[in-house]
């Protein structure tokens, strides 16, 4: 058996033309430990296990650490996950005595030492410390371990279940699942679709690439014109710097300043357009964003993605900025929104 990241060759397809792994026959595999992560923090931070019960009030408070490795594999249309992760995640508690004055606040932390893809049928070790020893500290202690425990481990079946699912490669196999069907469209159904793409073609300058990609997200287009307009939102689901304005020819800056750029067209809740450039481009090089956001029904938005004007290097001749470019869209960007702020599909 392959190492994971390293493939097996007698499942690796000899690269096409067009690019295509028809009907996911070999194997497609993506790495989903960035996606676990937020997922368990998002499941795991912030819940409230008892408020006030027995003069207990005890919550969890931050995911500070998940290691090891998660991927999905697909092949032929069969979903085969792979996890193995150590997860660590800090709590606090408080007693207080009959009248609310507090008797001892305490800190400690919950330890979950293997979650696998092998033993996805069993709930979990969990193991939890407190900081303060006392009989105080010991009763918050065994709180958080009666009323804790079910709580968390049933917010580590939501993360099986949705690894089960395909995690963040769901959306790219529901797409291939549907793809024969569009075979039977007619022509001129298929025209507007054509049309675009050889737009995006006739954009693309000698030296440079165009990407698009489509995206589906659960919620209102202005909440999504929200998100990638606000830098709180941004720094939020990135968990880096950001500063965006609102205004059309402001600036922005955008992961930790790697991005930087300016506004040209805004229409709120349905079109952004930006100027972007990479810290690593070539002198004077600037790209161009297009995201069309449509809602055909409400809670459904389609985000429409052209990035153009990509150069093929960048100032250290690396041949690979359009590929990191496009998975930094699906990876660090739509992927991250969806599992910070719950709009999957």
């Amino acid at each position: 058996m392959a190492k994971y990241g390293e493939g097996d060759k007698r499942w690796i397809v000899e690269e096409r033309a067009d690019g295509a792994n028809v009907h996911n026959w070999h194997w497609a595999e993506t790495d989903c430990l960035e996606w676990s992560r937020n997922l368990l923090s998002k499941l795991l931070s912030g819940i409230s296990i008892l408020d006030g019960e027995g003069n207990l009030f005890i919550k969890t408070k931050k995911l500070e650490k998940v290691d090891g490795e998660a991927y999905v594999n697909i092949r032929r249309g069969k979903i085969i996950p792979g996890y193995e992760l150590s997860v660590m995640l800090s709590w606090e508690g408080e007693a207080k005595d009959s009248d609310g004055k507090s008797l001892l606040k305490v800190d400690g932390s919950v330890e979950i030492p293997y979650i696998a893809d092998e033993n996805a049928n069993e709930d979990p070790e969990i193991r939890v410390s407190v900081k303060d020893d006392g009989p105080i500290g010991m009763t918050l202690k065994e709180a958080m371990m009666a009323k804790g425990k079910p709580v968390i481990e049933e917010k580590i079946r939501v993360y099986v279940q949705s690894m089960a699912k395909g995690g963040p490669a769901k959306d790219e196999l529901e797409a291939k699942k549907v793809a024969p069907k569009a075979q039977s469209t007619s022509k001129k159904e298929l025209a507007p679709a054509i049309a675009e793409k050889e737009e995006v073609k006739k954009e693309s300058k000698k030296g440079f690439k165009t990407i698009s990609m489509s995206e589906k997200f659960s919620c209102r287009a202005r909440d999504m014109y929200e998100i990638l307009m606000d830098e709180n939102r941004w720094k939020g689901f990135t968990q880096s710097n950001a500063k965006i304005s609102k205004e059309v020819g402001g600036e922005f800056s955008i992961f930790d300043g790697s991005v930087t750029g300016r506004n040209v067209e805004l229409q709120d809740g349905k079109l952004i357009v930006q100027n972007w450039r990479f810290g690593s481009w070539p002198d004077g090089v600037v790209s161009t964003v297009r995201l069309t956001l449509e809602e055909p029904e409400p809670g459904l938005t389609v985000v429409k993605l052209i990035h153009t004007d990509i150069p093929e290097e960048d100032r250290y001749g690396n041949a690979t900025v359009v590929e990191n470019t496009e998975r930094g869209w699906r990876d660090l960007i739509f992927h991250k929104i969806r599992a910070v702020f719950g709009f999957g599909i």
